[in-house]
């Protein structure tokens, strides 16, 4: 396994740091903080050069809230810059570091695994999952017990370490780490541990991070390639935690859950024991918030509920100017593009029609 050093110079780069303060800025331009670091733009970079040259640098706590559609989630957001030390953290760096290292790691990753990965994403998977279905009769859908709180971040670090040898990338990555703030309590026994195993292990990245939408995927790449090279599913893909195989030979599928089982519990994880199951394929399953059937791809009622409340929303917003009207265009032709993934034409005219909108055909 290649191990890949000498990074720490292109991290740390002016070039670097600039590109991922504009990235970082993304859709939070007039924002008060952002509005306030880009005032002092190159002393501010210049600083946080120094921070991380020096090893100075510390993340700073996190912003978190709860949201509890479509499920309960705590969110974390890295804050933009430390209004009263003045360091910088947060966004910028997670930027600077992951526009280095993810280039080298994604091309280790299966072809079927989807979620933030650029050129991947929902609608890829989307496309993927529904020919594997409609050629399959079976499918083991599968979904990973609130994965993002279970994450062990000494498994995690060794993995990155496997990988990574540069001294100085791998003590930002551990500061990252390290930073996270505690998440939702996880209390789960897996092999050789003692009573108390479960409360000194630390574990939990935050959702809502950049640096964890990668890590996530990190954490995960060896079970894909157990899964497609020592399980030799030749069927099978993965979107952050949900996965599935397919196959028309329902006793491959059986006797792949135990060994799935077994090699999450060496991650110390597990699947969900409800929203796991094998079944047929003929009688439809949910995937990325589709509906996937035979003959078509409805979307899930709850979304449309939700699409629903923001569209009165908008409504609401478009009449009081509230948002521009070429903000709330993006917005629309966004979500209607999502939707032309499924069967869904009648359904955009009605909704569209109803609430004052004109979609595309």
């Amino acid at each position: 396994m290649k191990r890949h050093g000498n990074l720490w110079s292109q991290i740390i780069a002016w070039d670097n740091l600039l590109w991922a303060a504009h990235r970082a800025q993304a859709s939070k331009r007039f924002r008060d903080n952002v509005l306030a670091f880009n005032y002092n733009l190159e002393p501010e970079l210049l600083k946080l050069r120094d921070e991380l040259r020096d090893r100075a640098y510390q993340p700073g706590a996190y912003k978190t809230f709860r949201i509890f559609d479509p499920k309960p989630r705590l969110i974390s957001a890295a804050p933009y810059r430390d209004p009263q030390s003045g360091s910088l953290r947060g966004r910028v760096v997670h930027h600077a570091l992951c526009n280095i290292i993810v280039p080298l790691l994604d091309v280790s990753f299966i072809a079927d695994t989807y979620a933030n990965r650029t050129g991947y994403g929902t609608h890829r998977a989307l496309k993927r999952f529904v020919q594997f279905a409609r050629r399959s009769r079976y499918i083991l859908q599968c979904d990973i017990r609130k994965y993002f709180p279970s994450i062990d971040l000494e498994i995690l670090k060794a993995q990155l370490h496997r990988k990574i040898k540069c001294p100085q990338t791998l003590w930002l990555i551990e500061t990252i780490i390290d930073a996270s703030n505690p998440q939702e309590p996880v209390i789960a026994y897996f092999p050789g541990d003692t009573l108390l195993a479960p409360l000194l292990r630390r574990k939990g990245l935050p959702i809502g991070n950049l640096t964890s939408q990668f890590f996530a995927n990190v954490y995960l790449n060896g079970f894909d390639h157990f899964v497609k090279e020592s399980l030799r599913a030749k069927q099978y893909l993965r979107y952050v935690d949900d996965f599935a195989l397919f196959s028309n030979d329902r006793s491959f599928l059986v006797d792949a859950r135990p060994a799935i089982e077994n090699y999450l519990a060496t991650l110390r994880l597990q699947i969900h024991p409800v929203k796991s199951q094998l079944f047929e394929t003929q009688y439809g399953t949910n995937f990325v918030g589709f509906r996937i059937l035979p003959d078509r791809i409805r979307v899930r009622n709850d979304n449309l509920r939700r699409a629903r409340l923001r569209l009165k929303q908008f409504q609401r917003h478009r009449v009081t100017g509230k948002i521009s009207p070429e903000k709330l265009s993006q917005r629309l032709q966004s979500w209607e593009a999502h939707l032309k993934h499924g069967d869904t034409y009648r359904l955009r005219r009605a909704i569209f029609n109803r609430y004052g909108f004109v979609g595309s055909d």
